[in-house]
């Protein structure tokens, strides 16, 4: 351009940004960067272009500099940081670039909601992914949404963890439908469900409407047999007690020790919601038996060591609190959390939800003397 006495302008330099971008070569565009004039544009451009060479930690360095030089973020400037943060999967930080699009009332695309859909779901964020799923419902977006189509077209290669999760937002959502789309494209993928993805299945059953159940119970069936068939006996109106108790004695001796708890929490919420209470407490003497409820046992501990505190001379503390976990697991706790609190209603202890999630406390000054007259566990 100097042979021909042209001078680039901000729009040359911002297309050559955007091309060395596009070309992986991060020094030049810096260096092009450096060379001009910055603005709005220009700094989006850059933006997009750190997105692109995954280099997220400078995307954000970049953007703290453009407002520190007075310059207003714009919708380009916020999708490239959501682009930027979601392909490198910095959870915290798309996340907040969302809620302040929000609250500025800055609509996003399709494209968009499936990068911060597939971050989420890369990473366990599956309380959030549900939200940003009412957001597309309650903004008409699931017209236009396309699945896992998208999320391959945008060159996504979903793994067996992402789809999991893919699974779990769209059981929260209660979009049976499209849990059975989704498992039917892992086969179609070639990949093999593990002990985690049917666990998945089962706790999107314990959100399932009951007359769309039949939709899922082929899926576990297929995922696994064994657990298909201990869900079939109690979605089945014809219900042995004596064979679902064989069923699910069996199931729990060939599944690995980490999903045990939670195939348990949910076949006892799935049982509570089709109110079958005692296939529920056949579950709990059978978690029991296997030690799976180890919290239940460090709950006998606690009372037993607070009933033997007044015999040291050692004063009960005013207030008793009790963590019965925040709901964030990939599975349902609540089949827990039912038994510890209704351990507690057992013993006429005033327990109450507190204000901070996945607890409860007691400040009643009677609490302590009811806890420890129960009788002590050894």
């Amino acid at each position: 351009m100097p042979t021909y006495e042209c001078h680039p302008d901000d729009v040359t330099y911002s297309s050559m940004i955007d091309a060395y971008g596009r070309a992986g070569n991060v020094d030049m565009a810096f260096a092009l960067y450096d060379r001009a004039k910055p603005n709005t544009v220009i700094y989006n451009t850059l933006l997009d272009a750190m997105g692109r060479a995954k280099r997220p930690w400078q995307a954000k360095s970049i953007y703290k500099e453009m407002i520190s030089n007075g310059f207003s973020p714009n919708w380009a400037t916020y999708a490239s940081l959501l682009r930027a943060y979601g392909r490198a999967r910095y959870g915290e930080d798309a996340l907040n670039v969302y809620k302040e699009m929000k609250d500025k009332g800055l609509e996003l695309t399709v494209v968009l909601y499936n990068t911060l859909l597939v971050m989420c779901a890369d990473v366990g964020l599956a309380d959030e992914a549900a939200e940003i799923f009412e957001d597309m419902k309650n903004l008409g977006k699931f017209q236009r949404w396309r699945d896992l189509n998208d999320m391959l077209e945008a060159g996504f290669e979903p793994n067996i963890f992402v789809l999991t999760s893919l699974i779990q937002c769209y059981g929260k959502a209660q979009r049976t439908d499209d849990v059975v789309k989704t498992f039917n494209r892992v086969y179609e993928l070639g990949i093999t469900p593990d002990d985690r993805f049917c666990g998945c299945l089962l706790n999107v059953m314990t959100h399932t409407p009951r007359e769309e159940l039949v939709k899922l119970i082929d899926c576990i069936g297929k995922a696994n047999p064994k657990l298909g068939g201990v869900v079939k006996l109690l979605v089945g109106e014809q219900n042995n007690e004596g064979a679902f108790k064989n069923e699910a004695s069996e199931l729990f001796n060939c599944i690995s020790s980490d999903v045990k708890k939670a195939y348990c929490n949910c076949l006892i919420d799935l049982c509570v919601n089709l109110d079958l209470l005692e296939s529920a407490c056949a579950l709990l003497g059978l978690g029991l038996s296997l030690e799976i409820y180890a919290a239940l046992t460090a709950l006998h501990v606690w009372i037993n060591d607070l009933a033997k505190a007044p015999e040291s001379g050692e004063e009960l503390p005013p207030l008793l609190g009790i963590n019965i976990g925040h709901g964030k697991h990939k599975y349902s706790e609540k089949g827990l959390a039912t038994v510890i609190e209704s351990h507690l209603k057992e013993l006429d202890a005033p327990f109450h939800e507190a204000p901070r999630q996945g607890w409860l406390v007691s400040d009643d000054k009677n609490c302590c003397r009811v806890v420890v007259g129960v009788k002590t566990y050894t």
